[in-house]
Parts: C-alpha cells; structure tokens; sequence
C-alpha cells in the first residue's frame, strides 16, 4: 500500500518551498518559453500553476489511485491548453516536470530521515515507484491534451490561410479571377473546388480566370482537383480559361500523363483578359 497521510500532509506543508525552491532554481538566461518570462502577470500564473500542481500532486499519497487520477485532469487540461505553454518547447516543459520530480524525491527522503526506523525499505520505495508512476502518466496525459489542442489550433489556422489563399475577384462584365499562389496539396486543392463555386455562384460570374503563374509544382491529385473545379464550374454556367502554367509544372504534366488539351488555355493573364 502507497497511501500514507503523514506523507501527504508533510509533502503538502512543503508546496509553497517546493514552488519557490524550483522558480528561484530556473536559469532564466538558458530557458524558453513561459519559464524565461519577466511578465509579473506571467510569472504569477506560473507559480501559481506549479502550487497547483503540489495540492494535486501529493494527494496520491491519500486517495485510491483512479480517482487521484481522475482529479487531475483539470489541472493537466488548463496548463496543457495554456498559450504561454503552448508557445514553450516541449521538450523544456518535460525537463520542468522532471526537475520537480526531483524536488519530490528529495523531500521524500527529508520525510524518511525524519522519521527514522518507523517506515521500512519496502514502503520508501513503494511511495517512490508510485510518484515516478504518477509524474510518467502526468507527462503523457500532458502530452496527449498539448499536441491534440496545437492540432486544432493549427487546423484553425491552416482554415484561415486557405481562406484567405481562395480569392475569386470580380472583374467586369460578370468575369472573375482566380490566382493560384504556392504549394497546393490536396488539402488546400480540395478548399478551392468548394469555395470558388460558391463565390462565383454569389458573385454572378460565368467566365472565371484561373491563373497558375504562382504555382511551381502540381501532381495527380492538385490536377485532379482543378479539373473537378472547371467540370463543376461548366455545371453551373461558369466558362474557366487557364493562364500562365509554367513550364516546369507544364513538364511535370506530361510526364504524368495530365490531359489540358480539352481545356482553354493562354500564355498568361494578360492575353488571357485580353482575348
């Protein structure tokens, strides 16, 4: 049995020592992130999260060991979805967790020296094994939340570059222009096809200009996309030209075996809008 109250309540006398112990302990010159911040705001928070987790922490000395766990996902939760956490290596924050484990070992000796002959071998180690358990589940659970929320936050903002990268600009006469820019893979190949459809449908346009001078490498999948784009484009009324395919995609074309020869096709904008 690892429970033990006499532990949990000396390791819990000792939370706000082992916060400042590890704060002052920071090399502030060779840290990154959240950990080198000079913001007073920051670093309250901070030390107010690592009090926090002392509280949670040392309650696996008194609670049954699923429910300890249970309780802690909130504090896993909020630092792992923290911005200043979020913006710091993870490998530094995964040292810090460490760093602190230390700091526990070594109070839990403190613990034992004070108490000698009453806690045998078997039980020091015990209550040891059980806090390397606890910070080893604490890291990857920290691990799993930290890397599934940066997903989304950068599924958020790949959303946003494409839409701002699917810009269809009206042009007189109810004609449109559609410029291609970058690297274009599937994700983003698959976004021009539902948003240019949409936006020619709400601009009233039934001839749009497709310009391809931005980008330099195009496989299957991206050629693909865009011959879906002009057939689901003539099924709406709207007439597509492309313009300004270069040589090397034009190169790279051929050698996959991409048809454009159904398609309208000019040199480049100019002559595309001229014609």
């Amino acid at each position: 049995m690892h429970r033990n109250p006499e532990l949990h309540q000396f390791l819990l006398s000792k939370a706000r020592n082992l916060t400042e112990e590890w704060y002052a302990a920071l090399d502030k010159s060779e840290t990154e992130g959240v950990y080198a911040s000079t913001d007073p705001d920051v670093i309250r928070k901070l030390k107010q999260q690592n009090f926090s987790f002392h509280e949670h922490l040392c309650e696996v000395y008194i609670k049954e060991e699923t429910a300890f766990f249970e309780d802690f996902i909130d504090w896993i939760m909020g630092v792992a979805t923290d911005s200043e956490h979020l913006n710091t290596p993870v490998h530094i924050i995964l040292g810090e967790f460490l760093n602190v484990q230390e700091q526990y070992l070594d109070y839990i000796d403190q613990f034992l020296h004070k108490h000698q002959h009453k806690y045998t071998y078997e039980e020091s180690n015990r209550w040891k094994r059980m806090l390397i358990k606890t910070f080893g589940h604490v890291m990857r659970k920290f691990m799993e939340e930290n890397h599934k929320f940066a997903q989304l936050k950068l599924k958020s903002q790949q959303e946003v570059i494409y839409e701002l990268s699917t810009p269809v600009i009206a042009l007189q006469n109810k004609k449109g222009l559609l410029p291609i820019i970058g690297a274009v893979d599937t994700g983003r190949a698959r976004h021009l096809l539902e948003k240019t459809i949409s936006q020619c449908a709400e601009k009233g346009i039934n001839h749009l200009f497709i310009d391809l001078s931005g980008v330099i490498v195009i496989d299957t999948m991206v050629a693909l996309q865009i011959f879906r784009l002009i057939d689901a484009l003539k099924l709406i009324g709207v007439k597509t030209t492309l313009s300004g395919i270069r040589p090397e995609v034009a190169m790279t074309s051929i050698q996959l075996g991409l048809d454009f020869n159904k398609l309208d096709i000019t040199g480049n904008l100019a002559q595309a809008l001229k014609e």
